[in-house]
């Protein structure tokens, strides 16, 4: 390794982070902030290429000064290059120098290009930083200072040349001017993480949208320690129909990057999601020429398919993203049908609910195979999992344990997945505790893969009815931490989950804690009781909802239990500086809701005021006024974000 590139990722780490101190000046003074820095020395940055063609590899001592770069190869048009997400680290209205070092054979015009997102119009506009020749077989630094608009995100840098010849590129960087004079701040209080630190882990899920999503991603920093990917890891989003022949699959990580990097940059386990399901799997994975008009293939031909699918999912994800910790993986998902029964065979994308795996294999003799491949080339320490809806109902119950037994007197399976997509009123707390009683007697680890609560009620009665149900449903799930490794909410605010409309998450869509918040922090034993001023009320967002039918206590989880992506972001940042009288005695900085702490709410909070959603008092505007000019904006709020992300550490 490169002494150099070592010596600055580790600065560049330690800056994300906010583990480097500066000490108090008497004087202003700025100072460059390295907020980007991809050397490719061990992972891939989040960066992909552009198209199903394009192939990137981290290659030794062909980066710059001879360490590793990243090449790019199967261009087949001088559009396709690479790209990666930014979103995470930068913000509209801020000057960054964008700067990166090219290298390719042959002369040729290189081109670094960002593309923003208008975060109120959904406009997408592309605008080309830098466009240079280079010389064959020569190093050259693209750099360009550019200020995106105020209200922009997602970030995206893209490099190409002018033909469709390979290239290297190296030490991506993006960097701005900070102030260095600053006052330190206290640490952010706990998140549900460090409240349940002694049971379990606690994780939620990332999509392609909402790990751009400055609030949720600072979320997730105070209050999970698991992310899983949404949709990003399913067969639909991994395999590339254009790179399989033969029994060779191809597969990309690309939809994954983003969120990956996000994981490795702030030290986050991920559970990956999942290999063999029946669902949002293209049916030309089965079918004869990877077509999907062919015939099916046979049960030997889909073996090695599938053999070699999970086989290329692992090594890719060793090549690119090493770092990444992989504690749990679903190998098999919904296989079993409510009444014990496997899937009825045929086509998903046909007939919801059949299953392509049922059609080739005839039964669900495929579950071993799959889980005899992932033991086979998971990474050593990622524990395997069958996960599965409706698992309270006792016909599928009965069937997963068979077969769950069976796999692990083999040596093949972990543990169960209750994914637990609940109702308030079916299943009842007793149902469900009976079900993890029975899962817990088999001796596998269990873990809570996609917990929501669904309540049609969406009054503050309905409310308070949701949080005596997560309540009890925590109940159970605390009496057998000894079983459960990890419990995974399927989303962070309501107006981001795949059942909106029955608001079933710990935060509505102004990310305000909602009573079952509040109760399941309640139920840790010997936890200090949790109370807070807010109030429950029903949004004009919510209450113009058109309510389906109210649940009974047949009912159950629909076939359609796994989201597609929802990339709506919260609004923010859209209005004009607001300033206080000055009367107010600043007490901490950044605590803007005068609790003692700096978390997510404060963001929330300072976003309401910007937006004028919420008035603050004078202490409030004090201590919002992380920057120190007088006045409380857009500036003070972005660097509230960047203190709970780690970017910085004191204001």
């Amino acid at each position: 390794m490169h002494f150099k590139k070592a010596a600055a990722g580790l600065t560049a780490l330690l800056c994300s982070a906010g583990m480097l101190m500066y000490m108090p000046q008497s004087i202003n003074k700025t100072y460059a902030s390295e907020l980007v820095f991809n050397d490719f020395e061990i992972n891939y940055g989040g960066w992909y290429g552009n198209s199903d063609s394009v192939k990137l590899s981290a290659e030794n001592n062909s980066g710059f000064e001879n360490s590793r770069g990243m090449m790019v190869e199967g261009r087949k048009s001088a559009s396709d290059g690479a790209s990666s997400s930014k979103g995470f680290y930068l913000e509209g209205g801020k000057e960054y120098t964008y700067s990166v070092q090219v290298y390719s054979e042959k002369a040729q015009k290189f081109h670094l290009s960002l593309l923003c997102i208008d975060m109120e119009t959904g406009e997408e506009t592309v605008k080309e930083l830098v466009s240079e020749n280079n010389g064959a077989g020569e190093w050259k630094e693209l750099s360009a200072e550019y200020t995106a608009p105020e209200n922009s995100y997602e970030f995206k840098l893209t490099i190409t040349t002018d033909s469709t010849d390979d290239f290297i590129f190296d030490n991506v960087k993006v960097t701005s001017k900070e102030n260095g004079n600053s006052v330190y701040a206290a640490s952010s209080k706990k998140g549900l993480k460090d409240e349940f630190a002694d049971y379990f882990r606690v994780g939620n899920i990332l999509n392609g949208g909402t790990v751009k999503n400055s609030t949720i991603t600072a979320s997730m920093l105070v209050d999970y320690n698991s992310i899983e990917c949404e949709n990003e890891m399913k067969p639909d989003a991994t395999l590339v129909q254009s790179q399989c022949s033969g029994t060779n699959i191809g597969v990309s990580l690309n939809n994954a990057a983003s969120i990956m990097d996000f994981c490795v940059n702030n030290n986050i386990a991920m559970r990956g999601h999942t290999l063999v399901w029946h669902s949002q799997t293209p049916d030309w994975f089965f079918k004869e020429g990877f077509s999907n008009d062919g015939d099916w293939v046979s049960k030997e031909k889909m073996i090695q398919r599938m053999e070699n699918y999970i086989k290329n999912v692992m090594e890719t994800l060793e090549k690119e993203y090493p770092d990444l910790d992989i504690y749990a993986w679903d190998v098999v998902n919904e296989a079993w049908l409510d009444d014990g029964k496997p899937r009825t065979a045929g086509s998903n994308n046909v007939t919801n609910g059949n299953s392509a795996w049922v059609q080739v294999f005839g039964d669900n003799s495929f579950i071993e195979y799959a889980f005899k491949f992932a033991r086979q080339y998971a990474p050593k320490d990622c524990k395997l999992y069958y996960n599965d809806y409706n698992e309270y109902i006792d016909g599928k119950t009965n069937a997963i344990i068979e077969m769950a037994t069976d796999l692990k007197e083999k040596g093949l399976i972990d543990g169960i997945g209750m994914q637990s997509h609940l109702d308030v009123s079916f299943p009842s707390a007793s149902q469900y505790k009976k079900a993890l009683e029975k899962f817990a007697a088999t001796g596998l680890d269990i873990q809570i893969t996609e917990l929501d609560v669904t309540t049609s009620d969406t009054s503050e009665a309905g409310l308070e009815k949701q949080a005596q149900y997560y309540s009890d449903i925590f109940d159970a799930i605390v009496e057998y931490k000894d079983n459960i490794s990890a419990v995974v909410l399927w989303g962070v605010t309501d107006d981001q989950s795949w059942r909106a409309a029955k608001l079933p998450l710990l935060f509505d869509s102004k990310f305000q804690a909602k009573p079952a918040f509040y109760a399941i922090v309640d139920d840790i034993p010997d936890a200090p009781a949790v109370t807070t001023t807010e109030t429950s009320e029903t949004t004009e967002e919510s209450s113009e909802i058109t309510e389906e039918s109210s649940v009974t206590e047949e009912t159950t989880v629909s076939e359609t239990e796994e989201s597609t992506d929802n990339t709506t972001d919260l609004p923010i940042e859209t209005v004009e500086s607001t300033s206080g009288s000055g009367t107010g005695t600043a007490t901490l900085l950044g605590d803007v809701t005068c609790d003692g702490g700096i978390d997510v709410r404060d963001v929330t909070l300072l976003n309401q005021y910007i937006v004028k959603m919420a008035d603050l008092s004078e202490d409030a505007l004090a201590n919002a006024d992380v920057i120190a000019d007088g006045t409380v904006d857009l500036k003070d709020l972005g660097q509230l974000k960047k203190y709970l992300i780690k970017v910085i550490d004191k204001f």
